[in-house]
């Protein structure tokens, strides 16, 4: 037997070799390649007893060498017999991690001889100290994945909350769900009417066409534990029995998570790999069950959120339903009070009838105005909450609330004619463009507190032709703004006017 002694320097930095990198995978090598140099063997590996533990496979040096050929029989008159080869001396130490065997590391094909019982203590100690070091690149692997499943939940709790539709926040979901699992796709599937689950929203590397809609049948063995909330973890989507739908075989280990929250079964949520991938380890397995959990809550609270938004959509509404109803009752009041003058006028102080003529027409204007108005509100009051408008008085009218956030009042809009059918693209979309305009020049303008719009798609152009006009009056002081399109200026306002050819 060698004098340890001399070996001592080299088992010391091989102990210190294996405690350098946190990285369970980086460990594991450093690990071999320090048994296969203390000990001078040729080929090291290290074998784990449970390798989809930690979703890893065995570590080696390089391949086994082949053990040496027999030597040459001497000849004989005799059948010869087939030569038996000599086995490969090995030496085999197991490595504890806690209380239980992580692995055996494997060493064969020492340069010099076979191998002693010096190497064997040499390998045993390197084996304590490769217990320690797996112990703690397991636990900072573990922490790690903590880390990364919790920042993205908390991303999509935030994604969620910031107002997303209901396709976009699944989505959501699915997408930083397969990241973080390093899955080949990310799958939502709801409940349907059959008491089947179909497959509404994909995220994948590729085109996901083919697998949004794909329907797990009533009847399938996968499908009651799916709506009983209840997770499942699969080793082979292909081969399992227990999946039955069309792209199982392109999948591989997969996890279908339950989507729950306060009893309520919103989905399920499928993560599988690509076949032949590496199986999903229990930490990967508990920390996504985690985070399915928290998605969950937050697509609860997202929608609780639209609903609320929903609801304020309706609350305004209501307020200004009441200030129209105000507004229509001072003026239909006014426009009274206008007549009963103009009834008294003309019975006792003798007006002529150019006089009465000319005021009944300013009552009848202002009824007129007063029924505009009233038909504007009720357009406005019928769109469709936190969507975008998709006709054109709803665009013009969009237009009009974003002007309205910027003066700090609402704007009067108009429209005469058949807006809606005469109108159309590009002639609409050039309109759009010079409201938005005048919208903006009128707002920079000093002193206004009156914006009125009107489009007119029954007033014909100077050479007969058909055409539509756009008015945009605002009270302001002249000289701030320019009029655009044959507008003019005076002291009495600022009005622009834009046309067009139907």
């Amino acid at each position: 037997m060698h004098d340890p002694v001399p070996r001592l320097p080299s088992l010391l930095e091989a102990v210190l070799s294996v405690g350098t990198d946190l990285e369970l995978r980086a460990t594991l090598q450093h690990i071999v390649d320090a048994a296969a140099e203390l000990t001078e063997a040729r080929y090291a590996a290290l074998d784990m007893t449970d390798p989809g533990r930690d979703g890893l496979t065995g570590i080696r040096t390089a391949e086994r060498p082949e053990p040496p050929a027999p030597p040459e029989p001497p000849e004989s008159t005799e059948s010869p017999k087939p030569p038996e080869l000599p086995e490969l001396p090995e030496l085999v130490v197991p490595i504890h991690v806690d209380d239980e065997v992580f692995g055996d590391l494997r060493l064969a094909g020492k340069r010099e001889g076979p191998f002693t019982d010096e190497d064997e203590q040499l390998v045993r100690v390197l084996a304590t100290q490769a217990g320690i070091a797996i112990g703690n690149a397991r636990l900072y692997e573990t922490a790690r994945q903590r880390e990364r499943w919790i920042e993205g939940a908390a991303a999509v709790t935030t994604a969620l909350l910031s107002g997303e539709s209901a396709a976009d926040a699944l989505m959501t979901v699915a997408e930083r769900a397969r990241r973080l699992a390093e899955a080949s796709a990310g799958v939502i599937l709801q409940p349907t009417e059959d008491g089947g689950m179909e497959i509404v929203t994909a995220s994948t590397l590729d085109d996901p066409g083919d697998i949004v809609g794909v329907v797990i049948e009533p009847g399938s063995p996968v499908l009651e534990q799916l709506l009983g909330g209840e997770p499942v973890f699969i080793d082979d989507t292909a081969t399992d029995p227990r999946m039955t739908t069309r792209v199982r075989h392109r999948f591989g280990p997969s996890m279908m998570l339950p989507l729950q929250a306060g009893g309520r079964l919103l989905g399920t949520l499928a993560l599988p790999r690509r076949r032949g991938g590496r199986p999903y380890t229990a930490v990967e397995r508990l920390l996504a069950t985690q985070f399915a959990s928290q998605a969950a809550l937050a697509l609860v609270h997202a929608e609780a959120q639209h609903s609320r938004e929903r609801l304020a959509v309706y609350e305004d509404r209501d307020r200004i339903a009441r200030d129209l109803h105000d507004l229509v009752v001072q003026r239909l009041f006014a426009t009274g009070m206008m007549l009963e003058s103009t009834q008294r006028r003309s019975a006792g102080t003798g007006d002529t009838d150019k006089d009465v003529h000319a005021m009944l027409g300013r009552a009848v204007d202002e009824l007129q105005s007063t029924v505009q108005e009233v038909r504007t509100a009720i357009f406005a009051l019928q769109q469709p909450p936190a969507d975008a408008p998709t006709t054109f008085r709803g665009k013009v009218l969009r237009e009009a609330a974003g002007a309205g956030a910027v003066l700090g009042f609402q704007p009067s809009t108009r429209f005469t004619g058949a807006v809606e059918n005469r109108l159309a693209e590009p002639v609409a979309g050039r309109l759009l463009t010079a409201l938005r305009r005048a919208l903006t020049a009128a707002s920079r303008r000093a002193g206004v507190s009156r914006v009125e719009i009107t489009v007119d798609v029954t007033a014909p152009l100077p050479d007969g032709r058909p055409g539509v006009r756009l008015t945009v009056f605002d009270d302001g002081e002249a000289g701030n703004g320019h009029a655009e399109g044959g507008g003019s200026e005076g002291g009495a306002g600022t009005t622009v006017t834009w046309q067009s050819p139907l």
